[in-house]
């Protein structure tokens, strides 16, 4: 309410130019817009949004159909929440919709002119894309460094004996962000970037943090550009300082690699490495700037989602203990009683696999993926998609589709077992990273990171909750952000195992 308030405040200072702007591009009547809700003067259906707005939208989208439209602010959003209307946007008319909505966040430090994330697809967006495939998530490179998050998932089981010994409870998602971003920086740069056993962490760690945060703020610029300039909630300018110190810790890393190089000769192999000699080969198709900027990608795209991942699937598997009974017995049985897991180790492990899909359809780490802009007004099931609007897929609503999921709200691992239904852009009934041209290119380092955390976690303790709250008591509510994560952090005591 605080937010609304706020923004009301400052935006009725505005009525008269937001009035004119409206009869100035008011024009294209006759286009065929999908349903929606009535909109007010000035914020549209920005009070429709609430403080979970995937929740909000899924909701509308019960009365207004899989395609939907509403005005919000001065944005005019359509939001796709049917499996069907997806594979239309995604895939049938991929490359229509392949550019992004960028938000003003993104503009931070000019990161929207060198991201992955926020490029359009051009010349600049394929090359780095293609790096991107063959130098860092290509299935040879991933398996070559995986000693490295395997010594970082020995060290998160480490620290969760270290509090089993006093009986102390262990914050899942911090600890599984800690081994995250170590798990990444250990891959890019072969070294820790927070110390792994304490919460009392590394600058490093709480800078990552900081930047998700103000990410996952809602920016009143975003709904109303004609704020822009004038930043009202500051949010650009403190990512601006977040990234500068981000990109000034790269350059500190980058001009310490080319002194080892230079000086002894050597490589580590590592994604930095790979990187550096990309520049020396190809100039022209990377240089140190975009190497940064790749790294702001990696670090804050590949931490928060993981960690929110492994902390849903271990809330879920709490809270379904029989779920839990059978990952056991299947580690058990497959690896070994009390043992961590190895990447090579989850494709003989079906039920883990299917738990790690449970999660991700009913908890997508982006519930909305990465909003979509459209450069021409585009027609979706008989409607107008109009130019420059800003396109959600609710992933999240996608997830949890009555009319595609039986007993679509339950924790049930065992619907996967004899389904093909993948997650890797072809079955759009579950798009967690997306599909088409611009699916997660994160995906192959993600989908062998979150399983590896989840099944040690689960294998090498027994767990209860904190202050022996029963199972169907935990509380699942969710906080909306730039990830989706539980509302109450899940807060566990890790049971010595006796093998």
């Amino acid at each position: 309410m605080d937010f609304l308030v706020t923004m009301l405040a400052l935006l009725f200072a505005f009525t008269l130019i937001q009035s004119l702007l409206s009869l100035a591009t008011g024009g294209s009547k006759n286009r065929k817009l999908p349903p929606g809700p009535a909109k007010f003067p000035i914020i549209g259906n920005l009070n429709k949004l609430g403080d979970l707005p995937h929740q909000s939208l899924a909701e509308l989208a019960k009365t207004h159909g899989p395609i939907m439209s509403l005005k919000i602010g001065q944005i005019t959003t359509v939001v796709i929440s049917s499996s069907v209307t997806a594979k239309e946007v995604l895939q049938k008319q991929d490359l229509a919709f392949a550019n992004r909505a960028i938000p003003d966040a993104a503009h931070a430090s000019n990161h929207h002119q060198h991201s992955v994330a926020w490029l359009p697809v051009a010349s600049r967006w394929r090359n780095l894309r293609k790096i991107m495939n063959s130098n860092i998530f290509s299935g040879n490179k991933l398996d070559a460094n995986q000693h490295l998050r395997r010594t970082k998932v020995e060290e998160l089981i480490s620290y969760c004996r270290r509090r089993s010994q006093g009986g102390v409870a262990v914050d899942i998602g911090r600890a599984a962000f800690r081994t995250s971003l170590n798990m990444l920086s250990n891959t890019i740069f072969s070294k820790d970037m927070t110390d792994p056993f304490q919460d009392t962490a590394k600058e490093f760690k709480d800078l990552v943090w900081n930047i998700m945060v103000e990410v996952g703020k809602p920016n009143l610029v975003d709904f109303f550009p004609l704020l822009r300039k004038i930043d009202p909630q500051g949010i650009r300018r403190r990512l601006t300082g977040y990234f500068e110190k981000a990109l000034k810790v790269f350059g500190g890393l980058i001009d310490e690699r080319l002194d080892i190089r230079r000086l002894q000769k050597t490589e580590k192999g590592d994604v930095l490495d790979v990187l550096l000699n990309t520049i020396e080969e190809n100039p022209q198709e990377m240089d140190r700037t975009q190497i940064e900027h790749v790294f702001l990608d990696l670090f804050t795209a590949g931490t928060d989602t993981t960690s929110s991942t492994v902390e849903w699937g271990m809330a879920e598997l709490m809270k379904n203990p029989e779920a839990m009974k059978k990952a056991k017995a299947e580690l058990q049985q497959t690896i070994g009683k009390g043992k961590p897991i190895e990447e090579a180790d989850v494709s003989h492990l079906p039920y883990l696999r299917c738990i790690m899909k449970e999660t991700l359809r009913l908890h997508p780490a982006a519930p909305f993926l990465i909003p979509r802009k459209p450069e021409t007004d585009v027609e979706v099931c008989g409607y107008t998609v109009p130019k420059g609007s800003q396109v959600l897929v609710n992933a999240w609503a996608i997830g949890r589709d009555s009319s595609a999921w039986e007993n679509h709200l339950a924790f049930v691992p065992e619907r996967f077992l004899a389904s093909e239904i993948d997650f890797r852009g072809q079955d759009f009934e579950l798009i967690p990273f997306g599909a088409g041209r611009r699916i997660c290119p994160g995906m192959p380092l993600a989908i062998r990171m979150i399983p590896v955390m989840l099944g040690s976690l689960i294998n090498s303790f027994d767990w209860k909750l904190e202050g022996d709250v029963a199972p169907k008591e935990l509380d699942m509510k969710e906080k909306y952000g730039i990830t989706l994560q539980k509302a109450h952090p899940l807060r566990a005591v890790p049971i010595p195992i006796h093998t």
